[in-house]
């Protein structure tokens, strides 16, 4: 098999927020839903190296399954296609340019639950008493 012009990444990074489903109105004529989440990805040496990525979740997509898992700040693995997104800047109409990837299949790695969120509340809660207690 050859690779040339293969357009596949693997991304890993965190959910700034859960993914949001909507539903789409396909050339054909048909319908279709599609997932949105925006993927942090976390520079290696330094976080002034970070960035996003928009994701677009097929429903027909192995990636679909995962949807009950994508909460916001879970660590996942993404494999899609990456294209660019060229936009004009609110300010100062300055040519910009984001990532979109149409996401095959994801790998959960680190999924937050509401029992985490509770028990980092808790936490929360508990320091905070500590801390006035002293």
């Amino acid at each position: 098999m050859s690779s040339v012009g293969l357009n596949k990444w693997i991304v890993s990074g965190n959910l700034a927020a859960d993914a949001e489903i909507k539903t789409v109105d396909l050339r054909s004529g048909e319908k279709a839903k599609v997932a949105k989440a925006t993927l942090y990805v976390r520079g290696v040496r330094n976080r002034d190296e970070s960035f996003t990525i928009s994701l677009s979740i097929w429903e027909k997509s192995s990636a679909w399954r995962t949807l009950p898992f994508l909460k916001k700040g879970s660590l996942i693995i993404c494999t899609g296609k990456v294209e660019p997104n060229p936009y004009m800047s609110s300010n100062g109409n300055t040519p910009r340019a984001g990532l979109t990837m149409t996401v095959l299949d994801i790998d959960l790695d680190n999924v937050k639950s509401v029992e985490d969120e509770e028990d980092q509340a808790d936490d929360d809660r508990a320091n905070a008493e500590n801390a006035v207690a002293v």
